[in-house]
């Protein structure tokens, strides 16, 4: 069971709008210096709140957490003793992987095996409706019902946020351009305009009389959605949320993952990783002793 004080921590992250894993060892495997039932908290920059394991086990924890995150899918994690399971091969640790499931050997353990199930705790994703419309109200509706964070917006007061996923202007010719235009410069993965293919490109020619690029242009949706025969604001409605879901089912990106070159583990490419530059390339490890063993190295090498 998660304890008092990180069940309040995780509901405050919840409430921020904040992406994290909870961690929780679901068997360990004598000796270690955990056991089934500790919980950690896995943030989106790869901190961890709460013991799973010591400081190699964390960076395996903190790699496939992050993973998580990006895939938004659960993960049970195995994490065995060097050896166990044959030669490791040219990836790193990682020895065997199935849906859902991933076995990594960490050489740092003392001799035990630990499994931990990682379960991502997403905020549902914003989507921006401009208008007072009878197809803008329907989004709202909808959008709920599919787990999206539907949100009425002014035109004018547009301001998107990172991780905003979709921008559905149903304005009927009001604030469309302004709203058009900060949706694009922000770059969210899905940009829609209900209106007619003819004003669709009237609005479009506008823009690009202002200036906004071709490129950018060529990101709008119009007729925004799916061709289902759409009638009723309604039925608009959810043509245009099914294409926003398929822009969110899409293929997900892949957390930053790096190869320790003196051990081999499989760590997280991230500001809190042991890391040096080295020419073009910033290079991680899974401790400052790796670390260290690899600036001697390089120093030796130079000096030769």
């Amino acid at each position: 069971m998660m304890p008092a004080a990180m069940s309040r921590r995780a509901r405050q992250l919840a409430d921020q709008g904040e992406s994290f894993v909870t961690a929780t060892v679901v068997r360990a495997q004598s000796p270690t210096s955990v056991v089934a039932g500790n919980v950690a908290l896995v943030l989106g920059d790869g901190t961890i709140e709460g013991f799973v394991g010591g400081s190699c086990a964390e960076h395996s924890v903190r790699a496939y957490s992050l993973q998580a995150i990006e895939s938004g899918e659960p993960l049970l994690l195995k994490v065995l003793p060097f050896g166990k399971e044959g030669e490791v091969g040219p990836e790193g640790r990682e020895v065997a992987s199935e849906d859902g499931a991933v076995t990594v050997e960490n050489p740092c353990l003392s001799g035990g095996a630990i499994e931990l199930f990682l379960e991502p705790v997403l905020p549902a994703p914003r989507v921006l409706v401009v208008g007072d419309t009878p197809i803008a109200g329907a989004l709202l509706r909808l959008g709920a019902e599919l787990d999206l964070d539907a949100v009425a917006v002014e035109g004018e007061a547009l301001d998107p946020r990172p991780g905003d996923l979709a921008l559905l202007v149903a304005a009927h010719g009001r604030d469309e351009l302004h709203a058009l235009r900060r949706g694009l410069e922000a770059d969210l993965p899905y940009v829609g305009l209900v209106a007619s293919r003819k004003r669709g490109d009237g609005v479009i020619g506008e823009l690009r009389g202002d200036g906004v690029a071709a490129e950018l242009l060529e990101r709008i949706d119009v007729p925004a959605g799916l061709d289902i025969g759409a009638r009723t604001p309604a039925e608009i409605a959810l043509s245009i949320l099914a294409k926003v879901v398929a822009v969110r089912r899409g293929e997900p990106a892949v957390a930053a993952t790096a190869i320790d070159p003196i051990c081999g583990m499989t760590i997280a490419a991230v500001a809190s990783t042991p890391s040096v530059r080295r020419e073009d390339e910033t290079v991680y490890f899974c401790s400052e002793g790796c670390k260290a063993k690899f600036v001697a190295a390089h120093q030796h090498a130079a000096a030769d």
